[in-house]
């Protein structure tokens, strides 16, 4: 096999996601063989970087050995069992592992496959909940502008994001909106928390005027990612979780991008010392290895469905619902961050990052260079009509997977990168965008 023949015959069978296809006459799939650690390869036998942790899934490296043990040793105890009527050790282990590690309080762990499952599933529970508990009026939901949320249909009608949105706004419930904290958007000499407390007013006086036709606000907390990677002072989510509280209406933590560990904290809601109603988990969850999604509920939602009622209960389902490869494959990550200390390691290599992004960061055509945890971005000042395209093309000839959104481009690196290819990543970053 080389590359070639597998670009041929993937653009003959396969319909990529987040594609038009016909843009691969022009920009070219890149085949992908095998990977090792931080590292792809292709066919052909060259190599790139992944920065972006394959759609920010890869927490510890391609091919990692533990998880591979610790898949090998499930494949020949049980690959798969419904979970309705039934259960198993790795879903339970898991189960008791996320309610110890989540902020206090998120005792229930209700499984699917992907992060728009997880909101999904967070949508319904909210709804039904209020239903079940006599306010069949609160049926509507918040959402912070430019949050993203996932793209099947209930996701996507909490989701502010036009590219995805707009061509089946006629197929969507309509939710409303409310100013994202985005630290870009503070006014001139305006402090982060003081932004964050200026978007809560707003936040308020939407709540005021309509919660008792409100379910709940859900939000992606610090850093709205398929957004533009819009980083905000944690100051909102505090405030946030006290008007919630105060109007009556839940929070839902959508953590499917930023939880474990990829904003410094196992949980983004760790660092405003708050517990949201609902916190939806994904992506990295099983180290990019199997599709696993989580909701973690509180035990006063969980109390609202449980009864002799067969239709009180939560009637959703998924087949792979707590699938026990998936699961072990997620207990494995969680042994990895317990054993190698993994958040304290992170924090330097974060450190080193910002060091060596330092020419990056002051280059006159980078704009508003930020991190919070493990994730970085930058706008780029260009003129090129497919910017993002010609970023990634030019940073494939120097060994980097980048994958700009629209002119901010961003790093979320699998945390098993070495100082070296982080020194290498802001290097060769700064001599694609001279070559843009």
């Amino acid at each position: 096999m080389n590359n070639q023949k597998l670009l041929e015959r993937s653009l003959a069978a396969v319909w990529h996601p987040c594609t038009q296809m016909k843009a691969h006459e022009r920009h070219p799939l890149i085949p992908i063989a095998r990977g090792e650690g931080t590292w792809l390869y292709d066919y052909d036998g060259r190599r790139y970087l992944d920065a972006v942790s394959s759609w920010w899934v890869n927490l510890f490296g391609h091919c990692n050995s533990r998880i591979n043990g610790a898949l090998r040793d499930q494949l020949d105890r049980l690959e798969h069992i419904m979970l309705a009527g039934f259960t198993h050790e790795p879903v339970v282990a898991l189960s008791e592992r996320l309610s110890r590690l989540a902020p206090k309080g998120l005792g229930h762990c209700f499984y699917a496959s992907d992060g728009a499952a997880a909101v999904e599933i967070a949508l319904k529970m909210s709804f039904h909940y209020w239903r079940n508990t006599g306010a069949a009026d609160k049926t509507g939901f918040l959402c912070l502008a430019n949050g993203y949320h996932g793209e099947t249909l209930g996701a996507l009608s909490v989701t502010d994001v036009a590219l995805f949105k707009d061509t089946y706004a006629p197929l969507l419930r309509r939710n409303d909106t409310v100013p994202t904290p985005d630290g870009r958007l503070a006014e001139p000499g305006e402090s982060p928390p003081a932004f964050a407390e200026r978007c809560a007013a707003a936040l308020e006086a939407r709540l005021e005027r309509d919660h008792r036709q409100l379910a709940a606000l859900i939000l992606e907390p610090l850093v709205q990612g398929a957004g533009g990677m819009a980083m905000y002072h944690p100051r909102y989510l505090e405030l946030a979780r006290r008007l919630c509280d105060r109007y009556g209406i839940h929070l839902i933590a959508d953590e499917i991008a930023v939880g474990f560990g990829r904003t410094g904290t196992m949980f983004a809601c760790e660092q405003a010392a708050i517990r949201p109603d609902l916190l939806c988990l994904s992506k990295g969850i099983s180290g990019g290895y199997l599709p696993l999604s989580a909701v973690l509920a509180t035990d006063a939602i969980y109390a609202a469905f449980y009864g002799d009622d067969v239709a009180r209960g939560f009637l959703h389902s998924h087949s792979y619902t707590g699938n026990p490869l998936a699961c072990r494959a997620a207990l494995a990550v969680l042994d990895i961050f317990e054993e190698d200390d993994v958040l304290a390691v992170n924090r330097r290599k974060a450190a080193y990052l910002n060091e060596s992004c330092e020419p990056l960061a002051h280059h006159p055509r980078v704009r508003n260079f930020r991190n919070t945890g493990m994730i970085w971005a930058f706008e780029v000042d260009s003129d090129h009509p497919e910017f993002s395209r010609h970023f990634a093309a030019q940073a494939a000839q120097r060994e980097l997977l980048l994958r700009p959104m629209g002119k901010t481009v961003y790093f979320m690196p699998p945390y098993s990168i070495s100082e070296a290819e982080l020194e290498l990543l802001a290097r060769r970053t700064l001599e694609t965008l001279e070559a843009c």
